[in-house]
């Protein structure tokens, strides 16, 4: 590897001109962030709990202060946002131990992730039993909502992937041209057409009298156009192995249930997982097109915020904190899935 000054001097300074034009950008650069760096940092306001207490000039984080609840929650009721508190609790705390669990666990921990916790967590999202004040899904918004798609939908495309990525593959010309005709439909629309189809066309095919919360349609929606794109990933990671070992595996006598399931599919999953997270951060960031079929999501209720007549003018602070948090959530799934793949790939170092 080269040593610094001379990987500046060949990159950044080859000639004349490529050095002015660097000087000039560099001075760009400078200018900017030492502006950015005042307004939210410097001049910034975050004391105080009305607008008055923003007159510095700077940023007024005042009114993220004021008004977080309102971004992460929505409108959930104050009295009962433990549920959330505790429903995202119960779904990362599984999926940690999921993840990081010793492998004669992770098969158990899995079916509780896939079965018992996405029914314990929307019992205490919804309520109306064992106690629990039912919670209308209109009320709920904000981070929560995005969170909350993105769990589902990043949950249910990846099962449906996988069985659309083996039925592509499978010898039965039926369910390979079925599997084939649905990850290429959904791959070919536009996400904001399957939203505005869900809404629209949807409740068309309903008996009289009878209606899908708008939410769930939501949810469906992009969970098929989720699972279109994990089943080529998928695909993708199946392809990779060896027919050798499935080979292998029929001479021992294992039946192809059990070839697929504990030989080729958790080798696939082993090498398909930056593309499996990169769809996730991808989909994390669709869920604020939501907003556009009346689902108030993070960004909504951000833009909905500014319109108070209290605190107007304040689009850049919370333009501003809706970057900051998703970038810090998209860079927090991208760094746990490169410690994910290193880990479980570290028999493949030598």
């Amino acid at each position: 590897m080269a040593p610094t000054h001379v990987w500046v001097k060949r990159n950044l300074f080859p000639s004349l001109s490529s050095g002015l034009l660097t000087l000039v950008l560099a001075g760009v650069i400078i200018v900017l962030v030492k502006a950015i760096f005042n307004w939210a940092v410097t001049d910034a306001t975050i004391s105080g709990t009305t607008r008055a207490a923003c007159d510095a000039g700077g940023a007024c984080w005042t009114f993220i202060k004021v008004r977080f609840d309102l971004f992460f929650y929505g409108r959930y009721p104050s009295p009962e946002r433990w549920r959330v508190d505790l429903a995202l609790a119960l779904v990362v705390g599984t999926t940690a131990a999921t993840l990081i669990a010793p492998p004669r666990w992770q098969g158990w921990l899995a079916l509780i992730l896939l079965g018992f916790v996405p029914a314990v967590a929307g019992i205490l999202l919804v309520g109306g039993l064992f106690g629990l004040a039912y919670i209308a899904t209109n009320l709920w918004g904000g981070l929560m909502l995005n969170v909350l798609l993105t769990a589902v939908a990043g949950g249910g495309g990846f099962i449906l992937g996988v069985f659309l990525a083996l039925g592509r593959r499978s010898k039965y010309p039926v369910i390979r041209l079925f599997s084939m005709l649905f990850i290429e439909l959904w791959r070919g629309v536009p996400l904001l057409t399957v939203l505005f189809m869900a809404m629209l066309l949807v409740p068309l095919f309903m008996p009289n009298g009878a209606t899908i919360d708008n939410l769930l349609r939501a949810m469906l929606a992009l969970t098929l156009f989720t699972a279109a794109y994990m089943a080529e990933i998928v695909r993708g990671g199946l392809q990779a192995i060896p027919r050798g070992q499935a080979e292998a595996a029929t001479a021992l006598g294992l039946r192809p249930w059990a070839i697929q399931c504990f030989i080729v599919l958790p080798q696939a999953l082993r090498l398909v997982i930056p593309g499996l997270v990169n769809t996730v951060i991808d989909l994390f960031k669709d869920t604020t097109l939501v907003s556009i079929v009346g689902l108030f999501d993070l960004l909504a209720v951000i833009t909905q915020a500014q319109k108070d007549q209290v605190w107007l003018g304040m689009a850049r602070e919370g333009y501003a904190f809706a970057v900051v948090v998703f970038f810090l959530c998209c860079f927090g799934m991208s760094l746990f899935s490169r410690r994910l793949e290193h880990r479980l790939n570290r028999h493949l170092r030598y």
